[in-house]
């Protein structure tokens, strides 16, 4: 027979397969748009601002609802409901960490963010009690992040005024307090090596967001091929190969007495466990937890401080009521602390706003379902990949109205005072809510306030010109390319 014809037959069998088991498949899920063969509803969705499209298929099918990436039944959750009975209310059933083919390929299951079961327990458990040790959350922390701040202001200073691109400075601070975790380091800002992975940095969030890396996680063949992603995997490879010189470094004058950072820690259980063959405590494990800690410690808090700054920019008022603000409770002669925040609450709600409205991480990392469940009169089988939209939460119009404005009221009560709202998960929520919250939030309150206690912010063109849209919103917001001018305070 004809091996073109042998082909069609194949493909055609595929295909009715597909349409039969995936019919008998969502007898069960919760509705959605029906998939089309192989592909499922990739070609409905719009792959550059996939919480949009969420949006507009949660008003047909309601908050729980499923979509096809292709292949694979994907339930995703839509309002603050949704999202906090499954995170919070049934936490552990939706604890399961989905796949993100791309990742996986340099992860290999390993570290704290793309982990399940006993390597995800262990790691996270073992991680934020290191952190705690190293001073997370605590008085030491924040004077490493103080300390950090007056490098940038120095650094900021040598601009003279002059336009400048910030996102180089900005990273370096978040780069250096979460070095100085894990490696008991910092970096000078004109360090080459460090240049360079502050520059891996900022690509891979960028790569990340594209619509061609979400093709690649729907289709994991695509990788094979020519392709941004490699670039990303190159990337990736190149900040391995530094935090394995580091270990390397750590172990050539480790005192198991004596832990000096992250690594030090890890390394000693490491040696208690050696004879233990079931140990999650291994070099790869150390490797890929580093990174993941590294990475996720460093472009988000700056990122969320490049939009803020390009917000800030659009509404000069609101900066100018920041800076009155810090003027009357810390004044020009002492940095800003954790303490001054319960007198600063204009500055803290537009600290909470500037996270709610860039809304980083639209729909958050894929999560799964850890066993069958039934869900409201739905039934999700184990391993179903779940996809919560953070974007529906932090935009929600009850909650928050007019949420597309950028309107730090969103977080003042009629008396001025700062109001919590349950709607804030910029971090997500649940068990794999993101382990350094607290280093985050402390870090854009103490360097937000430090900038604008030192500089005004100038804009190079008339505010109302300048465009806040983001180049890209899939797994991140990426906040577009701007310059302005630091003009001392």
């Amino acid at each position: 027979m004809d091996p073109f014809i042998i082909l069609v037959i194949c493909l055609s069998c595929l295909i009715l397969f597909s349409l039969w088991n995936g019919s008998h498949a969502r007898r069960k899920l919760p509705p959605g748009p029906t998939p089309f063969p192989i592909v499922g509803n990739t070609i409905q969705l719009n792959t550059k601002d996939l919480s949009k499209t969420l949006s507009m298929l949660a008003k047909e099918y309601g908050p729980v609802f499923t979509v096809y990436l292709g292949m694979k039944p994907t339930v995703v959750l839509h309002g603050y409901e949704a999202v906090k009975e499954a995170l919070i209310d049934r936490g552990e059933e939706f604890s399961g960490r989905g796949t993100l083919p791309v990742v996986e390929k340099v992860t290999q299951g390993l570290g704290v963010v793309f982990s399940n079961g006993e390597i995800w327990k262990q790691t996270r458990r073992f991680s934020l009690m290191v952190l705690r040790n190293m001073g997370m959350g605590k008085k030491t922390i924040e004077d490493r992040i103080q300390e950090e701040a007056s490098c940038l202001v120095e650094a900021l200073k040598k601009t003279n005024a002059s336009p400048c691109d910030p996102a180089f400075l900005l990273t370096c601070v978040p780069c250096n307090v979460i070095s100085s975790v894990i490696f008991q380091d910092r970096f000078d800002y004109g360090d080459q090596k460090f240049q360079n992975l502050i520059k891996y940095f900022h690509e891979n969030f960028k790569i990340l967001s594209t619509p061609w890396i979400q093709l690649c996680n729907t289709f994991p063949f695509l990788q094979y091929f020519p392709g941004i992603h490699n670039k990303l995997l190159k990337n990736i490879n190149a900040q391995r190969q530094f935090i394995l010189e580091k270990i390397k470094e750590h172990q050539e004058t480790l005192d198991i007495n004596n832990p000096r950072d992250f690594i030090d820690y890890f390394l000693i259980r490491m040696e208690k466990e050696k004879h233990n063959q079931q140990s999650e405590f291994t070099m790869d494990n150390l490797v890929i937890t580093t990174w993941d800690i590294f990475s996720a410690g460093t472009e988000t808090t700056s990122t969320t401080l490049r939009y803020g700054l390009l917000l800030l920019l659009k509404q000069p008022e609101v900066s100018a009521k920041v800076q009155e603000e810090i003027d009357h409770v810390v004044g020009r002669d002492r940095s800003p602390r954790m303490q001054d925040r319960s007198r600063m609450p204009y500055t803290d709600a537009v600290i909470h706003e500037i996270q709610r409205y860039t809304d980083l991480v639209p729909i958050s990392v894929p999560h799964t379902v850890t066993q069958d469940i039934q869900f409201r009169e739905y039934l999700i089988p184990k391993g179903t990949t779940i996809l919560t939209s953070l974007t529906s939460v932090l935009h929600d119009d009850k909650e928050f109205p007019n949420p597309e404005k950028f309107d730090p009221g969103h977080f003042l009560d009629k008396s001025g005072n700062f109001k919590k709202s349950d709607y804030f998960m910029p971090f997500s929520a649940g068990k794999r809510a993101c382990a350094g919250e607290g280093l985050a939030r402390m870090e854009l309150f103490l360097l937000l306030t430090t900038i604008l206690q030192h500089f005004t912010l100038k804009p190079l063109v008339d505010p109302k010109d300048i465009d806040i849209t983001p180049v890209n919103k899939v797994l991140g917001s990426v906040p577009p390319s701007y310059e302005l001018c630091f003009i001392p305070a």
